[in-house]
This record gives structure tokens, sequence and C-alpha cells, in this order.
């Protein structure tokens, strides 16, 4: 397909606690709030959190289920279809896991493999976030 340029707006991932993962999100990995609003036809209580051109979409919606207990760990989750993790990347994911594990991160793994090196962990409401190694690209990445 050639004509068609676009670039990654935001993630989405449903929480238990709008205000509890706002606070997550913010005191662990260094996002801030940049709107709330709702969406009546879900319904959803709604946070846009931002880190540097980073953006992720936190939804509540009353009465919905739990995140189940294989889609926490990251090998089994791929094991279901859907959308699996949001990932960002990391100049040193080594050091990035020890500030996380400093702010009380739920560290999944931190793995160096052959094809490069990566760490998951979960958020409060154990929702898989990936950080993988390699170059921040410049203007476009947020930070702790």
């Amino acid at each position: 397909m050639s004509g068609f340029r676009y670039g990654f707006h935001h993630g989405g991932i449903s929480v238990p606690d709008l205000d509890a993962a706002v606070e997550w999100y913010g005191s662990v990995l260094g996002f801030s709030l940049e709107r709330r609003f709702e969406i009546p036809t879900i319904p959803a209580q709604v946070a846009m959190i931002a880190n540097g051109d980073l953006r992720i979409e936190l939804f509540e919606v009353p009465g919905a289920a739990p995140l189940p207990d294989e889609r926490r760990i990251p090998d089994r989750d791929v094991h279901t279809h859907g959308v699996k993790h949001v990932a960002f990347v990391a100049p040193d994911v080594p050091a990035l896991v020890e500030e996380l594990k400093g702010r009380g991160a739920d560290i999944v793994w931190l793995k160096v493999m052959p094809h490069g090196t990566a760490c998951f962990i979960r958020d409060l409401a154990g929702n898989l976030i990936e950080f993988v190694q390699g170059p921040v690209p410049a203007g476009g990445a947020g930070s702790l």
C-alpha cells in the first residue's frame, strides 16, 4: 500500500477503578491526565492520559468482567486472539526495571534474548505493558 501515512495515536485499556488507574499510571509510569469524559453509549467513564507524545485511553465500565488470569501472563495471553498489550521503547530496559521496582511496579519478567531485551509489567488491574530496548525516537517518547 502506498500513499497511506499514519502514526500511533493511543492504546485503550479497561480498568476497574479509573481514579486509581490515573494515579498508578502517573506515579509508576509518569503519565499525566489530559482530559476526562463520559461515553454514555457504552456507558463508560474515560480518561486520556499522556506522557510526551504517548497516549493511553483508560475506560471504567460498570459491571465489566475482570481480566482472566491467563491474560495476565505474557506467554499465555498470546494463546487468546485479540490485542495483547501496549509496548514502549526505552534505551536501557534493565535500568528501567530497577526504577520501576522502586515505584512498586509488578514486574512479570525481564529477559535478555538474542532478538532483544524486553520486560513486562502489570498495571494495577493486571493489564500487560511491555518495554523493549532500543533508540527512543526524537520528540516522540515519554519519560518517567
